[in-house]
């Protein structure tokens, strides 16, 4: 039976090979995992259909492969051999007393094979890919994980001996380094870019080359929110088995800002402007392999408790590389929090095709002037919006922000925003 790529989505053609979780000669039972896909997007675990054991893999890890294109072969009933032993009385005696050892070959690597992947180390398919890039022998991986599986940390955390670097490098095969350009006797490392990576990267690129980007700044005064939350909180997670954090009020003003500005909640579609009624909100979120943007749907019909728990979920899913593509596609509008990292100030990149994304940061205190008389200081936030200057004024973008800013300062108003 022919392990073929599946359809990933609509507007993705191929993946890359992330890594192996069965070897040639392993049982596979119907519906196990056998490999794991990076694509663009987010990692695929494809399984067999049938119980059988794995004869033979057709692509590396590493390699790029096409929706359709077959790439390991499932013997059903787990004989790898029958079909060969079948053909053996249609040759002459005198050919098959000289091919019989060639025959008995590929059970004598098969059983090598399956002994071998009985004593790989157990690691995560993130930690299997740090490990690849950095050219790391994942059995001389220590791990302080209780099951003994090796994890992301442990991996970018450990040191390769110049004794054990040399032969993992001669068999990665890296690319050849440019003289001209290193400094000589200085070290360097050279990583390839994952497909994710650099989906990223092209994406981004193609953001700022193709929309007329600007940013606009404001600053909100979190002190009612603060102390709202502070209020709240004991009753909140009582009803709701969560905390309430600060992306739900940004969540609800930005939905409550959005039906004011509609053309913040649009995408540019050839020459026709797309306007938006639904209120798909996404969240971006730091992943192992990358910055990702799930997205929260029906953000407008949610209530604080559900838009929390959404996100919740949605960035565990993200920390352990669950995320499907329905959780990725369709967002509408985003919201990026550099504050979690101590960003005090940034100008966000757009998620394209979207035309708007708003960028919560760092919570401060700062001397704010109360009156022509009085100071205090106060818990500050500096918040951007970047918008494609296409479609969006800067008096819309500019009102967009001024109106997240008065809601927050009077959050018991977001209650009342249809």
């Amino acid at each position: 039976m022919e392990i073929k790529v599946p359809e990933l989505a609509e507007s993705i053609t191929e993946g890359t090979v992330a890594s192996w979780l069965k070897q040639p000669g392993d049982h596979v039972e119907k519906g196990e995992a056998i490999v794991e896909l990076e694509t663009d997007k987010v990692n695929i675990e494809v399984p067999s259909d049938e119980t059988g054991t794995l004869s033979e893999v057709m692509a590396a890890e590493g390699d790029t492969v096409r929706v359709g294109e077959t790439i390991a072969i499932i013997t059903v009933g787990g004989e790898a051999e029958a079909p060969k032993q079948a053909e053996a009385p249609k040759a002459e005696p005198k050919q098959e007393e000289v091919k019989q050892p060639e025959k008995e070959q590929p059970v004598a690597v098969a059983a090598t094979e399956k002994t071998s992947a009985a004593d790989r180390p157990i690691a995560s398919p993130a930690a299997r890919k740090l490990a690849r890039e950095k050219g790391i022998d994942l059995a001389q991986v220590a791990t302080q994980d209780p099951l003994g599986r090796i994890r992301v940390q442990d991996v970018a955390t450990f040191e390769v001996s110049p004794r054990e670097q040399a032969p993992v490098k001669e068999k990665a095969a890296p690319a050849p380094k440019a003289p001209a350009q290193a400094a000589p006797g200085k070290p360097e490392e050279r990583i390839k870019m994952s497909r994710r990576r650099k989906t990223i990267a092209n994406r981004l690129v193609e953001v700022q080359q193709t929309a007329a980007m600007l940013t606009t700044f404001n600053e909100i005064d979190m002190s009612a929110v603060m102390a709202l939350r502070k209020r709240r909180q004991e009753k909140f997670v009582k009803d709701n088995d969560v905390k309430l954090g600060f992306m739900s009020f940004f969540t609800k003003a930005a939905v409550a800002a959005l039906k004011k500005m509609p053309y913040l909640n649009a995408e540019i579609q050839g020459d026709e402007i797309v306007l938006k009624k639904f209120y798909d909100i996404g969240i971006a979120v730091s992943a192992p392999d990358g910055l990702v943007v799930p997205v929260v749907r029906d953000a407008d019909k949610k209530n604080f408790g559900e838009i929390e728990k959404d996100i919740i979920s949605l960035a565990v899913k993200a920390r352990d590389n669950k995320l499907g593509l329905s959780d990725l596609t369709g967002g509408t509008f985003t919201i990026t929090n550099g504050g979690t990292f101590g960003s005090l100030m940034s100008t966000p990149i757009l998620n394209g095709p979207q035309v708007a994304i708003l960028g919560m940061h760092a919570i401060n205190l700062r001397p704010v002037a109360i009156d022509a008389e009085r100071m205090a200081n106060r818990p500050m936030m500096y918040v951007a919006l970047s918008y494609d200057h296409r479609i969006v004024d800067g008096k819309e973008a500019v009102t967009f922000l001024k109106h997240i800013k008065d809601l927050l300062e009077d959050p018991e108003s977001l209650i009342f925003e249809a």
